[in-house]
């Protein structure tokens, strides 16, 4: 029995047909389907790093490295499916960063890429300070200042004002007890004298 060549043309084609259709998921790999953050993004913080792939993967390593090479990755990437995450160290400072990623897909093929982004950390607002000892009122509590005030006046004794009213006058007072001593007796030698006559 003769083919006809139009049946041998059909065969060709069914079987061209089939089998691309067969072979085009084997020759699809797993591809990265998002990240967070995004390529080229700028960011003021981050606190980790999400990547979502089309299919579940394996054996996931991520790296957040800046610009003079440092590390900024906190342990080890997790995985959940086709989702993987990681954990950021710290806060991290402004400038240029890139996440290098590798997994590998259920076929076992290996995957790998990178991810540049920028953190723009917001300035720091400055903290006001005030001085408590200008502006603090004084505590009831402390004592008052001490002040030296003048010793009290002490006024002067009268006998002591007399004695020195005595001194001033220029005579002292033994020579008038002596002349009043001396005119008692010639009196009372005269009246004796007298009395006698």
């Amino acid at each position: 029995m003769r083919t006809s060549p139009l049946a041998a043309a059909l065969a060709l084609l069914a079987a061209l047909v089939l089998g691309t259709a067969l072979a085009s998921p084997a020759l699809a790999h797993t591809a990265l389907k998002s990240s967070d953050p995004k390529k080229g993004s700028t960011v003021e913080t981050l606190e980790g790093v999400t990547l979502t792939f089309t299919e579940s993967v394996k054996f996931p390593v991520v790296l957040v490295r800046d610009a003079d090479g440092r590390a900024h990755q906190d342990g080890k990437a997790k995985l959940d499916g086709a989702t993987v995450t990681q954990k950021v160290s710290g806060a991290l400072p402004s400038g240029k960063y890139v996440i290098a990623w590798r997994v590998v897909s259920v076929d076992g093929h290996p995957i790998e890429g990178e991810i540049p982004f920028t953190v723009k950390a917001p300035a720091a607002s400055p903290t006001p300070t005030t001085s408590e000892s200008s502006t603090a009122p004084a505590s009831p509590e402390q004592p008052a200042p001490v002040t030296s005030s003048p010793p009290p006046f002490t006024p002067t004794p009268v006998a002591d004002q007399a004695a020195q009213d005595d001194k001033g006058s220029g005579v002292p007072a033994w020579l008038w007890i002596a002349v009043f001593g001396v005119a008692g007796v010639g009196i009372g030698t005269a009246i004796s004298l007298r009395k006698k006559s």
